[in-house]
């Protein structure tokens, strides 16, 4: 199945992100049967942390995502002045204490490396509470992603926000200054926008209000709820709002500290449900993860592609979580427009790879968001795939995909992006010859130990060595 190339692997350097350029080897799978945990979720390990630290007391965020993209956080959270205990070892602790309450000024730049969660919330949080200027910073492929969707909102509750190179870029350097709540309405959906705007109107005067043109992941809101903040529905949206559109308001006020247990992330669970998917005589079940309807639009896809996808519900509040289970079984191509982007945006290279195995012609639009993450993953995953023998074209907001193609063995790269590394890992995987993939060290942004999870779920060789 999978093997590493030259050069020592970054692989345990989580803190501090990739580093250097690796080639696995990947060998063909069979049918796949096994039982697996994942690591816990990214997005609500983010918020987890931040809340707390906004929040009075002191609290244990458990099953933290041990990736370099949390890493980034827990570091910029302890360079604010915020007290984190770790547990069970260092910045790889699945247990993190979280004391309430931090200086909210740094004595040297916040470097969010390659994690935009940690840059756009940060300047949430920053904008009404910095003790002076604090400069945000991230890596060369973050310093490439928009900043303009969080800063300009922000600036108009106003925010106080220079920056130090390209307009709407990384650096920033934030200045706090007393925010004025007002209403927003978002052009896109995007979970990342809505928080830090609800972030920095925990500390405005008077109500913030957000309306997006449909629902988007709702971690912070349901966090938000548990710790005592005044949020909830904000009102009907507009008569020429998009149908689901949501509006929220939130006023001003303390928060109180809340123990936290992170289910599993069902970003990191999707690359091997999709094994399963495409393979009739597999069956994949992930235990203890994340249920959340705004999160389970993959599972809703693989349904409407044929896949056999079974749940069960072990906690409803705050967070759902259980387990899934997924047979794989003949697959039927699908559409995929903008409603739905917002609930299976990570998971959509793994949707063009299984519309190289379902009968049809699968389409995706309104994904255009793809273009400006980690890397820009409709380029990504085209050039991957039709490496592989894929009919795949890309579109301006997605891509078209007619199957089944059988995919043969090729060699690619990650284009510098986790979701793409694993994505065409499980590519790999289904093709009829050996693949090499270069730069399989980026998957230890969320999920370090995913070669080796792979590797025992394929139960065989599928690490074959470095290429």
């Amino acid at each position: 199945m999978c093997a590493p190339a030259s050069g020592p692997s970054p692989r345990g350097c989580e803190g501090r992100g990739p580093r250097l350029a690796v080639a696995i080897r990947l060998e063909p799978a069979g049918p796949v049967r096994a039982r697996l945990r994942v690591p816990g979720d990214k997005s609500i390990s983010h918020r987890a942390l931040i809340l707390n630290a906004l929040a009075r007391g002191r609290a244990a965020v458990r099953n933290l995502a041990p990736g370099a993209d949390v890493a980034a956080t827990v570091d910029a959270l302890a360079a604010l002045g915020v007290r984190l205990e770790h547990e069970n070892g260092g910045g790889a602790a699945r247990t993190v204490r979280v004391t309430g309450g931090g200086r909210w000024c740094s004595d040297a730049s916040l470097d969010a490396r390659n994690s935009g969660t940690t840059a756009r919330l940060l300047l949430g949080v920053l904008a009404p509470r910095a003790d002076g200027a604090v400069v945000l910073t991230g890596d060369a492929s973050l310093a490439r992603r928009p900043m303009a969707r969080v800063v300009d909102p922000l600036r108009r509750m106003g925010a106080e926000i220079a920056e130090h190179g390209a307009p709407g870029r990384l650096p920033l350097a934030v200045t706090g200054r007393q925010l004025v709540g007002r209403a927003h309405r978002l052009p896109v959906a995007s979970a990342q926008v809505k928080s830090a705007l609800l972030l920095a109107g925990l500390a405005a005067d008077g109500a913030t209000t957000i309306e997006e043109p449909g629902p988007s992941r709702d971690h912070t809101e349901r966090m938000l709820a548990a710790m005592g903040a005044r949020i909830g529905a904000g009102g009907a949206p507009a008569a020429d709002a998009l149908p689901g559109s949501a509006a929220l308001r939130l006023d001003p006020g303390p928060l109180q500290a809340i123990d936290v247990e992170v289910p599993g992330d069902l970003s990191s669970a999707a690359p091997f449900l999709a094994l399963a998917a495409a393979r009739e005589g597999s069956e994949i079940e992930i235990e203890g993860v994340g249920l959340n309807p705004t999160r389970a639009g993959f599972l809703a896809v693989l349904r409407r592609m044929g896949a056999l996808v079974e749940t069960e519900l072990d906690a409803a509040e705050p967070e759902p979580q259980g387990s899934v289970r997924v047979t794989g079984a003949p697959l039927a191509g699908t559409e995929i427009g903008a409603g739905e982007v917002p609930a299976l945006v990570d998971e959509l290279p793994l949707l063009a790879l299984l519309a190289t195995q379902a009968h049809g012609v699968t389409r995706v639009t309104g994904a255009k968001e793809l273009r400006v993450k980690e890397s820009d993953r409709i380029a990504a995953i085209v050039k991957g795939l039709r490496r592989m023998g894929a009919s795949i074209e890309p579109l301006d907001d997605g891509f078209v995909v007619e199957g089944p193609t059988p995919l043969d063995g090729a060699v690619f790269d990650a284009a510098g992006d986790h979701r793409i590394a694993m994505a065409l890992a499980i590519a790999a995987l289904l093709a009829r010859g050996p693949s090499e993939l270069e730069g399989e060290e980026w998957v230890a942004i969320s999920f370090p130990r995913f070669f080796e999870e792979l590797e025992a779920a394929a139960r065989g060789p599928a690490v074959r060595g470095r290429a």
